[in-house]
Protein backbone atom coordinates (compact mmCIF):
# COMPACT_ATOMS: atom_id res chain seq x y z
CA UNK A 1 0.00 0.00 0.00
CA UNK A 2 2.82 2.40 0.90
CA UNK A 3 4.62 1.59 -2.38
CA UNK A 4 1.47 2.43 -4.29
CA UNK A 5 1.22 5.85 -2.59
CA UNK A 6 4.89 6.43 -3.24
CA UNK A 7 4.50 5.66 -6.95
CA UNK A 8 1.42 7.88 -7.20
CA UNK A 9 3.31 10.78 -5.57
CA UNK A 10 6.20 10.38 -7.99
CA UNK A 11 3.73 10.36 -10.91
CA UNK A 12 2.07 13.55 -9.69
CA UNK A 13 5.45 15.27 -9.31
CA UNK A 14 6.40 14.15 -12.82
CA UNK A 15 3.15 15.52 -14.24
CA UNK A 16 3.69 18.85 -12.41
CA UNK A 17 7.26 19.07 -13.67
CA UNK A 18 6.12 18.29 -17.22
CA UNK A 19 3.51 21.05 -17.03
CA UNK A 20 6.09 23.57 -15.80
CA UNK A 21 8.50 22.53 -18.53
CA UNK A 22 5.81 22.84 -21.20
CA UNK A 23 4.86 26.30 -19.90
CA UNK A 24 8.50 27.37 -20.03
CA UNK A 25 8.88 26.12 -23.60
CA UNK A 26 5.73 27.93 -24.72
CA UNK A 27 6.96 31.17 -23.14
CA UNK A 28 10.35 30.80 -24.82
CA UNK A 29 8.69 30.27 -28.20
CA UNK A 30 6.52 33.34 -27.70
CA UNK A 31 9.54 35.50 -26.86
CA UNK A 32 11.30 34.17 -29.94
CA UNK A 33 8.29 35.10 -32.10
CA UNK A 34 8.40 38.67 -30.76
CA UNK A 35 12.16 39.07 -31.21
CA UNK A 36 12.58 37.35 -34.57
CA UNK A 37 10.99 40.10 -36.73
CA UNK A 38 13.56 42.58 -35.44
CA UNK A 39 16.40 40.26 -36.50
CA UNK A 40 14.91 39.45 -39.90
CA UNK A 41 14.14 43.06 -40.84
CA UNK A 42 10.40 42.42 -40.82
CA UNK A 43 8.03 44.38 -38.59
CA UNK A 44 9.77 47.36 -36.99
CA UNK A 45 8.54 47.78 -33.43
CA UNK A 46 10.66 50.85 -32.64
CA UNK A 47 9.36 53.19 -35.37
CA UNK A 48 11.39 56.12 -36.63
CA UNK A 49 10.63 59.41 -34.90
CA UNK A 50 10.49 62.44 -37.23
CA UNK A 51 10.39 65.99 -35.84
CA UNK A 52 8.83 68.82 -37.87
CA UNK A 53 9.78 72.30 -36.60
CA UNK A 54 7.46 74.96 -38.02
CA UNK A 55 7.95 78.69 -38.41
CA UNK A 56 4.80 79.38 -36.38
CA UNK A 57 2.76 76.72 -34.58
CA UNK A 58 -0.76 77.54 -35.75
CA UNK A 59 0.07 79.19 -39.07
CA UNK A 60 -2.34 77.69 -41.67
CA UNK A 61 0.49 77.21 -44.18
CA UNK A 62 2.52 75.18 -41.66
CA UNK A 63 -0.51 73.24 -40.50
CA UNK A 64 -0.93 72.14 -44.14
CA UNK A 65 2.72 71.04 -44.19
CA UNK A 66 2.09 69.13 -40.95
CA UNK A 67 -0.94 67.39 -42.43
CA UNK A 68 1.02 66.21 -45.46
CA UNK A 69 3.90 65.02 -43.28
CA UNK A 70 1.50 63.25 -40.93
CA UNK A 71 -0.12 61.34 -43.79
CA UNK A 72 3.28 60.29 -45.10
CA UNK A 73 4.64 59.16 -41.71
CA UNK A 74 1.52 57.04 -41.23
CA UNK A 75 2.01 55.50 -44.67
CA UNK A 76 5.68 54.68 -44.00
CA UNK A 77 5.29 53.44 -40.42
CA UNK A 78 6.93 56.45 -38.76
CA UNK A 79 5.78 58.83 -36.05
CA UNK A 80 5.64 62.63 -36.40
CA UNK A 81 6.19 65.22 -33.68
CA UNK A 82 5.11 68.73 -34.71
CA UNK A 83 6.45 71.73 -32.82
CA UNK A 84 7.20 75.42 -33.31
CA UNK A 85 7.05 78.85 -31.65
CA UNK A 86 3.61 80.30 -30.90
CA UNK A 87 4.67 83.48 -32.70
CA UNK A 88 7.39 83.75 -35.34
CA UNK A 89 10.66 83.57 -33.41
CA UNK A 90 13.85 82.31 -35.10
CA UNK A 91 15.62 82.03 -31.72
CA UNK A 92 12.93 79.58 -30.59
CA UNK A 93 13.34 77.58 -33.81
CA UNK A 94 17.05 77.28 -32.99
CA UNK A 95 16.28 76.04 -29.47
CA UNK A 96 13.83 73.46 -30.81
CA UNK A 97 16.45 72.16 -33.24
CA UNK A 98 18.96 71.89 -30.39
CA UNK A 99 16.37 70.01 -28.33
CA UNK A 100 15.64 67.61 -31.20
CA UNK A 101 19.34 66.81 -31.64
CA UNK A 102 19.79 66.22 -27.91
CA UNK A 103 16.73 63.95 -27.88
CA UNK A 104 18.30 61.97 -30.77
CA UNK A 105 15.38 62.28 -33.18
CA UNK A 106 15.64 59.96 -36.17
CA UNK A 107 15.13 62.85 -38.62
CA UNK A 108 14.27 66.55 -38.57
CA UNK A 109 12.28 68.70 -41.01
CA UNK A 110 12.94 72.42 -40.59
CA UNK A 111 12.53 75.81 -42.22
CA UNK A 112 15.74 77.64 -43.16
CA UNK A 113 16.19 80.94 -41.28
CA UNK A 114 19.50 82.18 -42.79
CA UNK A 115 21.46 81.98 -39.54
CA UNK A 116 25.12 80.89 -39.15
CA UNK A 117 24.59 79.08 -35.83
CA UNK A 118 21.53 77.34 -37.23
CA UNK A 119 23.70 76.02 -40.06
CA UNK A 120 26.22 74.64 -37.56
CA UNK A 121 23.37 72.83 -35.78
CA UNK A 122 22.20 71.32 -39.06
CA UNK A 123 25.75 70.11 -39.73
CA UNK A 124 25.96 68.73 -36.18
CA UNK A 125 22.75 66.75 -36.70
CA UNK A 126 24.00 65.35 -40.00
CA UNK A 127 27.32 64.37 -38.36
CA UNK A 128 25.39 62.49 -35.69
CA UNK A 129 23.42 60.55 -38.29
CA UNK A 130 20.24 62.63 -37.97
CA UNK A 131 19.12 63.53 -41.52
CA UNK A 132 17.84 67.10 -41.93
CA UNK A 133 15.58 68.28 -44.76
CA UNK A 134 14.67 71.95 -45.17
CA UNK A 135 11.05 72.71 -46.08
CA UNK A 136 9.56 75.93 -47.52
CA UNK A 137 12.84 77.87 -47.09
CA UNK A 138 16.30 76.47 -47.73
CA UNK A 139 19.41 76.97 -45.59
CA UNK A 140 22.17 77.42 -48.19
CA UNK A 141 25.66 76.62 -46.98
CA UNK A 142 24.51 73.91 -44.57
CA UNK A 143 24.94 70.17 -45.02
CA UNK A 144 21.20 69.59 -45.03
CA UNK A 145 20.16 66.48 -46.95
CA UNK A 146 17.73 68.18 -49.35
CA UNK A 147 15.34 71.09 -49.80
CA UNK A 148 11.64 70.51 -50.47
CA UNK A 149 9.44 73.42 -51.51
CA UNK A 150 8.72 76.09 -54.09
CA UNK A 151 11.30 77.11 -56.66
CA UNK A 152 11.19 80.66 -55.33
CA UNK A 153 13.23 82.20 -58.14
CA UNK A 154 10.73 80.86 -60.68
CA UNK A 155 7.80 81.96 -58.50
CA UNK A 156 9.19 85.50 -58.53
CA UNK A 157 9.54 85.39 -62.30
CA UNK A 158 5.94 84.21 -62.59
CA UNK A 159 4.82 87.13 -60.45
CA UNK A 160 6.73 89.47 -62.75
CA UNK A 161 4.99 88.05 -65.78
CA UNK A 162 1.57 88.56 -64.15
CA UNK A 163 2.34 92.21 -63.40
CA UNK A 164 3.77 92.85 -66.87
CA UNK A 165 0.64 91.40 -68.43
CA UNK A 166 -1.61 93.60 -66.32
CA UNK A 167 0.52 96.74 -66.65
CA UNK A 168 1.24 96.55 -70.34
CA UNK A 169 4.91 97.16 -69.64
CA UNK A 170 4.64 100.48 -67.82
CA UNK A 171 3.82 101.81 -64.36
CA UNK A 172 5.13 102.05 -60.78
CA UNK A 173 5.25 99.08 -58.41
CA UNK A 174 5.37 98.78 -54.61
CA UNK A 175 6.63 95.48 -53.15
CA UNK A 176 6.19 93.84 -49.75
CA UNK A 177 8.42 91.02 -48.49
CA UNK A 178 7.59 88.87 -45.51
CA UNK A 179 11.17 89.15 -44.22
CA UNK A 180 13.89 90.77 -46.30
CA UNK A 181 16.58 88.43 -44.91
CA UNK A 182 14.64 85.21 -45.59
CA UNK A 183 16.12 83.19 -48.44
CA UNK A 184 12.75 82.41 -50.05
CA UNK A 185 11.70 86.09 -50.03
CA UNK A 186 15.07 87.22 -51.39
CA UNK A 187 14.83 84.75 -54.28
CA UNK A 188 11.26 85.72 -55.11
CA UNK A 189 12.29 89.37 -55.30
CA UNK A 190 15.31 88.45 -57.42
CA UNK A 191 13.14 86.54 -59.90
CA UNK A 192 10.61 89.38 -59.96
CA UNK A 193 13.28 92.01 -60.64
CA UNK A 194 14.74 89.92 -63.47
CA UNK A 195 11.43 90.18 -65.35
CA UNK A 196 10.54 93.78 -64.48
CA UNK A 197 14.02 95.01 -65.50
CA UNK A 198 13.27 94.12 -69.13
CA UNK A 199 10.71 96.94 -69.30
CA UNK A 200 12.23 100.43 -68.93
CA UNK A 201 8.85 102.06 -68.27
CA UNK A 202 7.97 99.60 -65.50
CA UNK A 203 9.69 100.48 -62.21
CA UNK A 204 9.84 99.16 -58.64
CA UNK A 205 9.70 102.36 -56.59
CA UNK A 206 9.64 100.89 -53.07
CA UNK A 207 10.39 97.57 -51.33
CA UNK A 208 9.41 97.08 -47.67
CA UNK A 209 9.09 94.28 -45.14
CA UNK A 210 5.83 93.26 -43.46
CA UNK A 211 7.62 90.98 -40.94
CA UNK A 212 4.98 88.35 -41.76
CA UNK A 213 2.33 90.44 -40.04
CA UNK A 214 -0.99 91.57 -41.50
CA UNK A 215 -0.92 94.68 -39.31
CA UNK A 216 2.55 95.65 -40.52
CA UNK A 217 1.64 94.76 -44.11
CA UNK A 218 -1.24 97.23 -43.93
CA UNK A 219 0.89 99.91 -42.28
CA UNK A 220 3.82 99.57 -44.68
CA UNK A 221 1.51 99.59 -47.69
CA UNK A 222 -0.25 102.71 -46.47
CA UNK A 223 3.10 104.47 -46.07
CA UNK A 224 4.16 103.39 -49.55
CA UNK A 225 0.97 104.69 -51.14
CA UNK A 226 1.26 108.03 -49.35
CA UNK A 227 4.97 108.38 -50.17
CA UNK A 228 4.55 107.26 -53.78
CA UNK A 229 1.07 108.22 -55.00
CA UNK A 230 2.07 107.11 -58.52
CA UNK A 231 2.07 103.43 -57.45
CA UNK A 232 -0.42 101.44 -59.51
CA UNK A 233 0.68 97.88 -58.72
CA UNK A 234 1.18 96.33 -55.30
CA UNK A 235 2.96 92.98 -54.98
CA UNK A 236 3.16 90.89 -51.80
CA UNK A 237 5.45 87.88 -51.47
CA UNK A 238 4.15 86.35 -48.21
CA UNK A 239 0.72 85.06 -47.23
CA UNK A 240 -0.43 87.95 -45.02
CA UNK A 241 0.65 90.66 -47.45
CA UNK A 242 -2.45 90.37 -49.66
CA UNK A 243 -5.00 90.94 -46.88
CA UNK A 244 -2.83 93.73 -45.43
CA UNK A 245 -2.56 95.48 -48.80
CA UNK A 246 -6.34 95.28 -49.27
CA UNK A 247 -6.82 96.93 -45.89
CA UNK A 248 -4.41 99.78 -46.75
CA UNK A 249 -5.96 100.39 -50.15
CA UNK A 250 -9.37 100.61 -48.51
CA UNK A 251 -8.07 103.26 -46.08
CA UNK A 252 -6.06 105.35 -48.55
CA UNK A 253 -8.47 104.90 -51.48
CA UNK A 254 -5.98 105.42 -54.33
CA UNK A 255 -7.30 105.27 -57.86
CA UNK A 256 -6.62 102.25 -60.06
CA UNK A 257 -4.29 100.22 -57.81
CA UNK A 258 -3.98 96.50 -58.62
CA UNK A 259 -2.92 93.96 -55.96
CA UNK A 260 -0.98 90.75 -56.59
CA UNK A 261 -0.68 88.36 -53.65
CA UNK A 262 0.97 85.13 -52.55
CA UNK A 263 -0.64 81.96 -51.13
CA UNK A 264 -4.32 81.19 -50.80
CA UNK A 265 -5.63 82.36 -47.46
CA UNK A 266 -9.42 82.54 -47.45
CA UNK A 267 -9.29 86.36 -47.24
CA UNK A 268 -7.04 86.41 -50.31
CA UNK A 269 -9.40 84.18 -52.28
CA UNK A 270 -12.37 86.30 -51.22
CA UNK A 271 -10.45 89.41 -52.33
CA UNK A 272 -10.05 87.85 -55.77
CA UNK A 273 -13.75 87.01 -55.96
CA UNK A 274 -14.57 90.61 -55.03
CA UNK A 275 -12.11 92.00 -57.63
CA UNK A 276 -9.95 93.57 -54.92
CA UNK A 277 -6.99 91.33 -55.77
CA UNK A 278 -6.03 90.49 -59.35
CA UNK A 279 -4.39 87.14 -58.67
CA UNK A 280 -2.27 85.16 -56.22
CA UNK A 281 0.48 82.58 -56.61
CA UNK A 282 -0.45 79.42 -54.74
CA UNK A 283 2.07 77.02 -53.24
CA UNK A 284 1.52 73.38 -52.24
CA UNK A 285 2.36 73.08 -48.51
CA UNK A 286 0.61 69.72 -48.14
CA UNK A 287 2.80 68.30 -50.90
CA UNK A 288 5.90 69.78 -49.26
CA UNK A 289 5.23 67.87 -46.05
CA UNK A 290 4.35 64.63 -47.79
CA UNK A 291 7.32 64.67 -50.18
CA UNK A 292 9.77 65.56 -47.40
CA UNK A 293 8.81 62.45 -45.43
CA UNK A 294 8.78 60.33 -48.60
CA UNK A 295 12.34 61.45 -49.26
CA UNK A 296 13.33 60.51 -45.70
CA UNK A 297 11.91 57.06 -46.32
CA UNK A 298 14.00 56.79 -49.51
CA UNK A 299 17.08 57.87 -47.54
CA UNK A 300 16.48 55.27 -44.84
CA UNK A 301 16.20 52.66 -47.61
CA UNK A 302 19.71 53.60 -48.74
CA UNK A 303 18.76 55.67 -51.80
CA UNK A 304 20.51 58.88 -52.85
CA UNK A 305 18.39 62.03 -52.83
CA UNK A 306 18.35 65.01 -55.17
CA UNK A 307 19.55 68.24 -53.57
CA UNK A 308 16.29 70.08 -54.36
CA UNK A 309 12.76 68.83 -54.83
CA UNK A 310 10.55 71.61 -56.16
CA UNK A 311 6.81 71.47 -55.60
CA UNK A 312 4.38 73.04 -58.07
CA UNK A 313 2.89 76.51 -58.01
CA UNK A 314 -0.38 77.67 -59.57
CA UNK A 315 -2.01 81.02 -60.31
CA UNK A 316 -5.38 81.70 -58.73
CA UNK A 317 -7.38 84.49 -60.36
CA UNK A 318 -10.96 85.57 -61.01
CA UNK A 319 -11.49 82.62 -63.39
CA UNK A 320 -10.19 79.97 -60.97
CA UNK A 321 -11.20 81.29 -57.54
CA UNK A 322 -14.46 79.30 -57.47
CA UNK A 323 -17.82 80.08 -55.86
CA UNK A 324 -19.22 81.53 -59.04
CA UNK A 325 -16.34 83.93 -59.67
CA UNK A 326 -15.43 84.48 -63.27
CA UNK A 327 -15.19 87.03 -65.99
CA UNK A 328 -13.34 90.34 -65.80
CA UNK A 329 -13.34 92.92 -63.05
CA UNK A 330 -14.44 96.44 -63.96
Amino acid sequence: MSNRKWNLGILLLFILFACLLLSFLLSALRIRELVQPLKSGGVVIDTRHVVLISQELDNPFWRAIEQGAKEATAAYGMTLEYMGPFRINPAEQIKLLEKSITAKADAVLIQGINDPYYRTLIDKAMNQGIPVITVDTDEPGSRRLSYVGTDNLEAGKKMGELVVQAAGGQGSIGVLLGKAEADNQRMRLEGFRSVISRYPELAIVDVRSSNISRLQAAGQTEEMLLSHPQIRYLVGFSALDGPGMMEAVERVSPQGVSIFAFDDLEETKEGIRQCRIVSTIVQQPHEMGYHAVSMLNDYFQGNNLQRQHYTAIAVLDRNTAGNGAGGSCR
